[in-house]
């Protein structure tokens, strides 16, 4: 459907999925996984305001890549990697830059383009990029129902994506958003992520990304459940299953439906960093929205009434994942708390300064609060079965 900037030589790969704080509102009734009206309302968190950052919108491409020092052998050879599959790439910044890959803008002739080179060359990652390259040649013959960036060329030998650059601003600039956007942008969201969620793709064309039964079963050998939540988990997922063949067991899902991985335009949502797509239980974007919007209780509260709208069936899905979801978030801040601990010098702090990692350990007590929300929805759901 859309012709590459130049040939692009890699060779198809198999089926995909199968790769080796501020002052926190009061939640209103309802707004919780489980809907139960009788119930009271969440704990409050008390903390500073943290102002809002504007969205940057897509700023005009100017100034000149700094490839001197040990950061600039690693952009030369991310710039190496993109002119091998796509030589009419020009960078000029870099967008993103971490452990794991290098996000660069530039041109390709005339369109503008983002490419992404992978740095991290474990296994993990490696399959990581050519699940997230398949999906976005599969997009090329079967187009979703929502915006998506049109493929330039890509590499998965090389773990190199080159796709168009897409008009607009992300719909939140951090991963936990210090405040709820605006209710316009969140309506706008869920819109595209239901609309996705409701596509049908061609059978065999994904897979299913997620080994439910693995990851509980590793979650409670870490420590983060108990005994009585791997129980629970267990029924509900038997339950599920009990119910296929009147419900759909299973949608299509974004896999990582945060805030900052949508584009918000006047066209409309445009949905980026496909790494985690496939076939989830119902629910599990909209379970990643709730997890990320603690700041917009309104907004959870309608992400709640979505996921059970179908039934038992999908409510308990829609629960089975936000456990997933909260405990990985969990896990993911406690090493972001530790990490600030070790890091921060010895000494008394500045006058006025916030201390450090103060953020994050707030994030850490709402999201705990959150947790414990959940297993008390999964336990009353567990009961009426």
């Amino acid at each position: 459907m859309y012709a590459a900037s130049s040939s692009v030589s890699a060779p198809s790969r198999p089926p995909l999925g199968t790769r080796p704080p501020r002052a926190r509102e009061a939640t209103p009734s309802g707004s919780g996984p489980y809907l139960d009206p009788a119930r009271p309302a969440a704990t409050v968190l008390a903390s500073g305001r943290t102002r809002r950052v504007p969205g940057l919108g897509t700023p005009q491409l100017s100034g000149r890549l700094d490839l001197s020092g040990p950061q600039g052998a690693q952009l030369r050879s991310a710039v190496a990697a993109v002119h091998r599959v796509c030589p009419e790439f020009h960078p000029v910044q870099v967008l993103r830059r971490s452990p794991r890959s290098v996000l660069l803008v530039g041109t390709s002739g005339r369109t503008t383009a983002v490419a992404k080179c992978s740095v991290d060359q474990s296994a993990e990652r490696t399959a990581r990029i050519r699940h997230e390259i398949a999906t976005y040649r599969s997009f090329v013959r079967h187009r979703p129902p929502v915006r998506v960036p049109r493929l330039v060329a890509a590499d998965p030998d090389n773990g190199t994506l080159v796709i168009e650059r897409m008009a607009g601003r992300a719909a939140a600039l951090q991963r936990h958003p210090v405040e709820a956007p605006p209710a316009a942008d969140l309506r706008a969201v869920l819109g595209a992520v239901r609309r996705l969620n409701q596509w049908r793709p061609p059978t065999g064309m994904f897979g299913a990304p997620l080994d439910y039964a693995e990851r509980i079963s590793r979650f409670h050998a870490l420590g983060l459940l108990t005994d009585r939540d791997l129980g629970d988990l267990q029924k509900l997922l038997h339950g599920i299953a009990r119910s296929a063949g009147r419900v759909a067991t299973r949608e299509f899902c974004h896999g990582d439906a945060l805030l900052s991985n949508i584009l918000l335009s006047p066209a409309g949502p445009v949905l980026v960093d496909w790494e985690e797509a496939g076939w989830y239980l119902p629910g599990y974007d909209l379970a990643t929205l709730w997890a990320v919007a603690g700041e917009a209780p309104m907004a959870r509260q309608q992400i709640s009434h979505l996921a059970q709208s179908n039934g038992p069936a999908a409510r308990d899905a829609f629960l089975v994942n936000l456990m997933l979801v909260l405990t990985r978030e969990i896990r993911a801040c406690e090493s972001a708390v530790q990490r600030s601990m070790r890091d921060t010098p010895a000494g008394p702090a500045r006058a006025g300064a916030a201390p450090a990692g103060e953020e994050q350990r707030l994030l850490l007590r709402r999201l705990h609060d959150d947790w414990a929300m959940v297993r008390r929805a999964v336990r009353a759901a567990v009961g009426t079965r």
